[in-house]
C-alpha cells in the first residue's frame, strides 16, 4: 500500500499548485483568491522514483463547525488524520502570520512526522519569511516554490527518509481494460443543491464531503476510492452543472469543466435530478452529454421524501423521460432521498446491471441473422430507384455498444432507418438504456 501525504495550512498559500506539481497533471482549481478548494482531494503522486497518494485540503480556519468555513476545516483535519506525512505550507512572502502559529501548534499534537515548507520562496523576496519560519516548531524549513518547481529536490530526500520501509510499487501500468481487479469508474453529476455529495457520504457511510445548504459548495471533480461487496469503485463528485449562460465567474467555469473531464473519465453516469424540479432543460442537456459521450447512465431522482402524490409524479416522470430522451430509451430511473437513506441500496444494483448492458457482445452471427430479419421486415429505402443494400454487420467493441454495417451507398442510408435499427437492436438484445453507435461502410463483406 502507497504511504499518503497531506498538505495543510492556511488558505491561498499554494496547496494546490504544489498538489498538482506533485500529480503531475492540473487537477486542483487554482486561482488568486482564498478559500477555492472545499474538499479534500487525492491523487496518485511522484516525485523522482518516489510513488505516493497526495491529499489537498481546505485551507484551515478558525470558524465555528456549523459554518461552511468550519466544516472545511473538519474535512482538513481528517486528513491529517489519515495521512502518513504532513506536509505544513506557508506563504514567505506573507511570513509568518498568527494563523500560522495556531495550526502549526495543532499539527504538532498529531503523531506523525510533519515536513515545514516554505512557499513561494524564490528570490530574495521570501528570504525573510523562511527565516520567520522558524519559530513555528516543525523543525528545518524547506524552501520551495510550487508553481516553478525549485525545492523538491530538499523535499525528496526528507520523503524518501520516511518512506524507507514502505516499497515503492513498480513502474508499471497495467492495461486498464483488462485488469480484473481496476475499480469500476463512476461519476455523480447534476445540478447544484441536488445532493450529489450527500449522496455520496450516504452511500460511503462516511461524512467524507462537504454538504450544507449552500448551493455550489463542491468546486472539483473529487475522488474517493471505496468497495461495495468487494467491488472496488473510482467515486467521482462533481460540482454542479447550471446553463451555460448562468455560468460568468472564472472559478465556476473551471468547475464545470472539471464535472465534465469526470465524465469522460467515468463509465457509468448517476444524474441526480431534484425531484421537486424534476427533468428540467438542464439535466436533459446534461443526460444527452452523457450520451453523446457514450456512458451508461441511471437517472437517480432526489429528495422523493419531499413529494407527496407519490404514485402519480413517478408515472408522469416514467412517460415524460421516454419522450425526451429517446436516444437513451429504457434508462434506468430510481427515486430515493439523500438524506434520510430511503432507496439507496437500489442505486449500485442499478449501476452494475447496467454497466453490465453497456459491457455487452453480441456475436456476429447472432447480428447477421437479426440483420436479414429487419430487411425482410422493413427493406431499405431506394433513393434514385436503386436499392441500398445491407451486406453484413457486426460488433466493433462494446462500452458502449458500436455497431458496423457494410453497405451499398452509405451516405444515403437516411438517418430514420438507422434508428430503426437501433431501436431493433435495443428491443432484441435486452440493450436498454445505453446509448448505441452504428458506423456505416461502403464496401463488400470483407470477412468473405
Amino acid at each position: 500500500m502507497q504511504p499518503s501525504v497531506a498538505i495543510i495550512g492556511r488558505p491561498n498559500v499554494g496547496k494546490s499548485t504544489l498538489f498538482n506539481r506533485l500529480a503531475g497533471k492540473k487537477l486542483a482549481l487554482v486561482d488568486d483568491r482564498p478559500g477555492v478548494t472545499r474538499d479534500r482531494r487525492e491523487a496518485e503522486a511522484s516525485l523522482g522514483d518516489l510513488k505516493f497518494t497526495i491529499i489537498d485540503t481546505a485551507g484551515l480556519e478558525d470558524a465555528d463547525d456549523d459554518t461552511l468555513a468550519g466544516r472545511m476545516t473538519q474535512q482538513s483535519e481528517r486528513a491529517i488524520e489519515l495521512a502518513d506525512v504532513v506536509l505544513f505550507l506557508m506563504d514567505a512572502r506573507a511570513g509568518l502570520t498568527p494563523m500560522d502559529k495556531h495550526f502549526a501548534s495543532l499539527v504538532r499534537k498529531q503523531p506523525k512526522p510533519v515536513l515545514l515548507l516554505v512557499n513561494k520562496a524564490e528570490g530574495g523576496a521570501g528570504q525573510s519569511g523562511v527565516y520567520e519560519s522558524w519559530e513555528l516548531g516543525l523543525g528545518d524549513p524547506i524552501p520551495i516554490s510550487a508553481a516553478h518547481g525549485e525545492g523538491l529536490g530538499d523535499l525528496y530526500d526528507m520523503l524518501e527518509k520516511h518512506f524507507a520501509d514502505i516499497k515503492m510499487a513498480e513502474d508499471e501500468v497495467e492495461d486498464d481494460e483488462e485488469n480484473p481487479d481496476r475499480p469500476l469508474r463512476l461519476a455523480v453529476i447534476g445540478q447544484p443543491n441536488a445532493g450529489k455529495s450527500t449522496l455520496i457520504n450516504a452511500l460511503i457511510g462516511e461524512e467524507r464531503l462537504l454538504t450544507g445548504p449552500e448551493a455550489g459548495i463542491t468546486r472539483d471533480a473529487i475522488s474517493i476510492e471505496w468497495s461495495y461487496k468487494d467491488r472496488p469503485i473510482a467515486l467521482w463528485d462533481t460540482a454542479g452543472m447550471r446553463k451555460k449562460a448562468k455560468v460568468r465567474d472564472k472559478l465556476e467555469k473551471l468547475s464545470v469543466a472539471d464535472g465534465l473531464r469526470a465524465i469522460k473519465f467515468a463509465e457509468v453516469v448517476v444524474l441526480l435530478v431534484d425531484a421537486t424540479v424534476p427533468l428540467e432543460k438542464q439535466d436533459l442537456q446534461i443526460a444527452d452529454l452523457v450520451a453523446r459521450e457514450g456512458r451508461a447512465m441511471v437517472l437517480a431522482i432526489n429528495k422523493w421524501d419531499l413529494i407527496e402524490d407519490k404514485p402519480a409524479t413517478l408515472k408522469e416522470l416514467r412517460i415524460e423521460l421516454e419522450r425526451l430522451l429517446p436516444q437513451i430509451s429504457g434508462v434506468p430511473m430510481l427515486t430515493l432521498s439523500a438524506v434520510t437513506g430511503s432507496g439507496i441500496g437500489r442505486l449500485m444494483p442499478a449501476v452494475l446491471d447496467i454497466y453490465k448492458t453497456w459491457n455487452k457482445r453480441i456475436t456476429t452471427a447472432q447480428l447477421n441473422k437479426w440483420l436479414a430479419f429487419q430487411v425482410e421486415q422493413h427493406p431499405p429505402p431506394a433513393p434514385g430507384g436503386r436499392r441500398i443494400k445491407l451486406r453484413y454487420m457486426t460488433q466493433v467493441r462494446p462500452r458502449p455498444p458500436t455497431f458496423a454495417i457494410f453497405c451499398t451507398r452509405a451516405d444515403h442510408l437516411p438517418e430514420s432507418y438507422k434508428r430503426y435499427l437501433i431501436n431493433g437492436l435495443r428491443a432484441d438484445f435486452k440493450l436498454n438504456g445505453v446509448p448505441i453507435r452504428i458506423h456505416l461502410r461502403s464496401g463488400k463483406n470483407p470477412y468473405v
